[in-house]
C-alpha cells in the first residue's frame, strides 16, 4: 500500500537529499537483492562489502535514483514484511535511528501484521485467505499512512463493506466502511478523579479530574454530519485542557485556549461546548477535558501507629454531600508492605464488611453500594503479623508507618464536574429519527490516602 500524502511530505521534509519510492516491481527487486534473497552467491560491492554488516531490520536499499533509507524489513516464514518509514528532517548525514519516530510505528505494524498473517499452525488456505484480507485490515489500521491500530485481530471482519477507494469523494479517509440499518448514536462521558489526601496541616491535599467523551456512531451516508453538545451546570467550573479529535470539523478557538495552567477569572470560556463532526465507522474518543472542581468526592483520614509487636489502624471516609450516593461499587483497601501475613486481626466496622487477600497481606473494606445516612463510615482495628515470606508484597517507599489507603468507586449516571450530554440537542442531518443514547460514570484512579502519622510522598508542599 502507497500513502501518497507521505511521500509528498518525505520530499518536503527531506529537500534534497530525498530518494523517491520506485515503482512496485522495482522495490521489490531490490529488495529482494538487499534480502540476499536474489543472486545470494554473486559478490555485490553495495551489499556484500565489509563496511555493510549489519544485524538489525533496517536497510538502505539501492534503487535508481540512489540509496532509499531507511526500509524496514525482514524475512519470517517464508514471507517479507517491509515498510519505508517517514524521516522527518534531511538524510544527510543520517539521524541516530532511535530518533526516527517512524521506525518504532512501521515495526509495531509490521508485528501486527505477522501476528495477524501467521498464527500457530495456520493451514497454507487461511494463510492465504488472511493474506487477501490484509489490504482491507490496513484501511482500517493505517488509513492516512500513520498506524492507528497495529493489533489487527481486532478490527471489524466485516470486509464486504469497507471500501477500499471512496465511492463518494467527500467521505473522508477515516470513515472506512458504510453502515446500513436504523440510525443510533451513543455518547458515553467518562470522568476519572485522581487524588492525594495527606490530613496533614503542612502539605495540601491534590486531586485531579479528566474526562473523556466516547462516541459510536451507526447512521447511513459516506459523510454524515453529527453535533454534540455537553453541558454543565450553571454554577459549575468551566471545562478546560480540552483537545479534539480530528474528525471534528470546527471548534470556537477560545474553547480550545482556557488551559488549567492559569487561574479561573470571570473571561474563561464557559461554554457551549458544541463539536460537529463526521464520525468514524468505529467508536472513538470525540474529545478529551480537564476540570478545577472545588472538593475530593470522599474526603479521608487514615492512621497507623506501631505499638510493639502490633498495629492499630484508624481509617475515616466521608462522602461529601454534593455527591450521588449509588455506587456501582466502592471499597478501600489496605496493603501492609514490608510485613508477614496478618496473624491476628481484631476490628470493628460502622458500615460494610471487611476480607483479607488470599496471601493475608492486605485488607479490603467493602463499603458497598451506598454511604449511611451520616455520610461517614469508619473503621478501627489492632493488627499482628507473623514471618514475613517472599510472596508478601515489597516497596521501597512505604517503609515503616508510611502506609496508604487506596479506595475503587464507580458512579453511575454521575460526573464530578456535572458535565452531561442532552440528547434532545444532539444534531443529526439524516433522514429518519436517529435514536440517541446518553450516559456517564465517575471512577476512581489511583485514590490514595495517606497515613496522617508518617511521612508521605508530597505532590505539593508549600514554602
Amino acid at each position: 500500500r502507497r500513502y501518497p500524502t507521505v511521500e509528498l511530505r518525505a520530499e518536503s521534509l527531506n529537500g534534497a537529499t530525498h530518494v523517491p519510492v520506485p515503482s512496485d516491481g522495482a522495490f521489490l527487486q531490490a529488495l529482494l537483492v538487499e534480502l540476499r534473497l536474489l543472486d545470494e552467491h554473486t559478490f555485490l560491492e553495495q551489499r556484500d562489502t565489509c563496511t555493510r554488516i549489519s544485524h538489525s531490520c533496517v536497510h538502505a536499499v539501492a534503487t535508481a535514483a540512489g540509496e532509499l533509507w531507511p526500509v524496514l524489513a525482514f524475512h519470517r516464514r517464508g514471507l517479507i514484511y517491509a515498510c519505508v518509514p517517514l524521516v522527518e528532517g534531511s538524510l544527510e548525514p543520517r539521524p541516530p535511528l532511535l530518533s526516527v519516530r517512524g521506525l518504532s510505528q512501521g515495526l509495531a505494524l509490521l508485528l501486527g501484521i505477522m501476528d495477524y498473517v501467521c498464527p500457530s499452525r495456520a493451514s497454507e488456505a487461511e494463510l492465504s485467505a488472511r493474506i487477501g484480507q490484509l489490504r482491507n485490515l490496513l484501511i482500517q489500521a493505517c488509513p492516512l499512512g500513520t498506524p492507528l491500530n497495529t493489533n489487527l485481530g481486532s478490527l471489524s471482519c466485516s470486509f464486504e463493506d469497507i471500501q477500499e477507494m471512496p465511492a463518494d469523494k467527500d467521505q473522508p479517509a477515516w470513515r472506512s466502511s458504510t453502515y446500513k440499518g436504523k440510525p443510533q448514536v451513543n455518547v458515553c462521558i467518562t470522568e476519572k478523579v485522581k487524588c492525594m489526601q495527606y490530613d496533614q496541616r503542612d502539605v495540601v491535599d491534590t486531586w485531579q479530574v479528566y474526562g473523556a467523551v466516547n462516541c459510536k456512531c451507526d447512521i447511513e451516508g459516506s459523510a454524515p454530519n453529527v453535533t454534540v453538545s455537553l453541558r454543565v451546570p450553571t454554577n459549575a467550573p468551566p471545562l478546560q485542557d480540552i483537545v479534539v479529535h480530528h474528525c471534528v470539523t470546527s471548534v470556537d478557538p477560545a474553547m480550545l485556549q482556557s488551559t488549567s495552567a492559569e487561574p479561573l477569572h470571570d473571561s474563561v470560556y464557559s461554554g457551549p461546548y458544541k463539536f460537529p463532526f463526521i464520525p468514524p465507522s468505529d467508536s472513538f474518543n470525540l474529545c478529551y477535558y480537564t476540570s478545577q472542581v472545588p472538593v475530593p468526592p470522599i474526603l479521608g483520614c487514615y492512621q497507623l501507629v506501631e505499638e510493639g509487636s502490633q498495629i492499630k489502624i484508624t481509617v475515616n471516609l466521608k462522602l461529601h454531600e454534593s455527591i450521588k450516593n449509588s455506587f456501582e461499587y466502592c471499597e478501600a483497601r489496605i496493603p501492609f508492605f514490608n510485613r508477614g501475613p496478618i496473624a491476628q486481626l481484631e476490628y470493628k466496622v460502622s458500615h460494610g464488611q471487611l476480607d483479607l487477600s488470599r496471601e493475608k497481606s492486605l485488607m479490603v473494606w467493602v463499603i458497598g453500594q451506598k454511604f449511611p445516612k451520616s455520610l461517614e463510615v469508619s473503621l478501627a482495628g489492632t493488627v499482628s503479623f507473623g514471618t514475613a515470606g517472599k510472596e508478601h508484597p515489597t516497596d521501597y517507599m512505604c517503609t515503616g508507618n508510611t502506609a496508604y489507603v487506596k479506595l475503587y468507586f464507580r458512579i453511575p449516571d454521575f460526573t464530578l464536574t456535572g458535565c452531561y450530554v442532552d440528547q434532545h440537542s444532539v444534531q443529526i442531518f439524516v433522514p429518519g429519527k436517529p435514536k440517541v443514547t446518553a450516559s456517564r460514570e465517575l471512577i476512581s484512579s489511583n485514590y490514595y490516602i495517606w497515613n496522617s502519622r508518617a511521612p508521605a510522598p508530597m505532590v505539593y508542599k508549600p514554602l
